[in-house]
């Protein structure tokens, strides 16, 4: 397999459709980069007395369209550049949904698998400490990410209020609906997908209660699973894969004993409703429509000629290479790239955030509503931009997000 620069590939992204843009070649180098990014060294001490150092980071990509905007990562395998990337995906993803804000990520280097709970708070606490001065709700503000979740925002906003000495819960979202959180956030990123997908069908005259797959089976696959069949009106699962392995059964697999099932043994491995199949052959299956809801660079150059869904929704972060972009969108399948995709997270942050500002929180038909509005005009957009440009959907996407942000830069006078 290729090995691919995540930063790389997303600063192509970003001179492609500068290029398209015609903009000028100072405003080419200011979205080639963030521009701010902050490195810190956490000493932490481990429940047997000992002190472990952590080197985390927090990079805030571009924040001419509002304050930064992205999730928090635990993972050992974090680097530097992963983060630029994640970053400034973050702030093309909230400039082609059109939210007041712009886009950073941060992370920590560690295996939070091996941590107890109470080491677990001592990281987040400290990432706090380091961090602080440089995020609040006109500022940045997290979220959770891989490896994170609700509860270590809680104990991170917590930690910020205690630095500041007054409540100021909006300044990290997704978290806990007892201390600001709102509803509607748990499966905003899979009703957003599905959202997209619905739009999809419309635009392909597609009848969206057809066949579709998931590749990767988290709370992101899980969750699409459901609400496929629950907002489109049906829909056959027939494929279905998680890290340990795949399923298949044409004739459908039911959706809510497979999730009880994962839920309760950690793997769709050895379900009893669908014949095993190996977990990379779920990417090939032919169906209406796949989510691919797992690893980056799933679709590559080497099995994109072997691709036969009609929609591509991308629920997970780059699940597909730049060659496959090419591949699939040469085979006249239908690409709905995860900055378009993946962005009702995003969308719902952004509602908590309001919320949390005005003290007013919202009912969940309210918050649903609302992302829908949000998902539909984007996707229509993006629509537009491929049809006037000629493009392949991730570039079209791409030339929305960045004009966007361009315009913001320029009304400011900074290029």
């Amino acid at each position: 397999m290729k090995s691919y620069n995540s930063f790389q590939v997303a600063q192509n992204q970003i001179r492609k459709a500068s290029s398209i843009l015609n903009l000028n070649q100072a405003t080419v180098d200011l979205l080639s980069w963030p521009q701010r990014e902050f490195a810190f060294t956490l000493p932490v001490k481990m429940d047997d007395g000992s002190s472990q150092v952590f080197q985390a980071y927090r990079i805030q990509y571009n924040t001419a369209r509002g304050p930064a905007k992205g999730g928090i990562r635990f993972h050992q395998d974090e680097t530097v550049d992963i983060i630029r990337a994640l970053a400034c995906w973050m702030a093309l993803k909230t400039a082609v949904v059109d939210l007041p804000l712009g886009g950073g990520k941060g992370g920590v280097v560690c295996d939070p698998r091996r941590f107890s709970e109470r080491e677990l708070e001592r990281i987040s606490r400290a990432y706090i400490r380091a961090s602080a001065p440089y995020l609040g709700i006109d500022k940045d503000i997290p979220a959770p990410d891989v490896y994170t979740n609700p509860q270590i925002m809680a104990w991170m906003m917590d930690e910020y209020e205690t630095i500041i000495q007054r409540h100021h819960p909006g300044v990290l979202t997704d978290k806990p609906m007892q201390i600001g959180g709102t509803e509607g956030r748990r499966d905003a990123t899979a009703r957003g997908g599905v959202i997209t997908v619905r739009e999809a069908c419309k635009t392909l005259k597609l009848d969206p209660t057809g066949t579709f797959a998931i590749q990767g089976f988290g709370n992101a696959g899980q969750r699409a699973a459901l609400l496929h069949q629950e907002m489109l009106g049906g829909g056959k699962l027939v494929g279905v894969c998680d890290s340990k392995g795949g399923l298949y059964n044409p004739r459908g697999i039911d959706v809510k004993e497979l999730v009880t099932y994962k839920l309760k043994t950690g793997s769709v491995l050895n379900f009893p409703g669908a014949k095993a199949v190996h977990r990379d052959s779920i990417l090939e299956l032919e169906v209406d429509v796949l989510y691919p809801a797992a690893l980056e660079n799933a679709i590559s150059h080497l099995n994109a000629k072997d691709i036969k869904a009609k929609i591509v929704c991308e629920l997970a972060n780059g699940p597909t290479t730049p060659e496959a972009d090419i591949l699939l969108n040469e085979k006249g399948i239908h690409v709905i790239p995860d900055i378009l995709a993946s962005a009702g997270g995003v969308t719902v942050s952004y509602f908590e955030m309001v919320q949390d500002g005005t003290l007013d929180f919202w009912e969940e038909h309210v918050v649903h509503a609302r992302m829908d509005k949000k998902l539909t005009k984007a996707y229509q957009t993006v629509q537009e931009a491929i049809r006037e440009k000629k493009v392949h959907p991730r570039l079209a996407a791409t030339i929305v997000g960045v004009a966007r942000i361009a315009e913001a830069c320029e009304l400011r006078g900074w290029v």
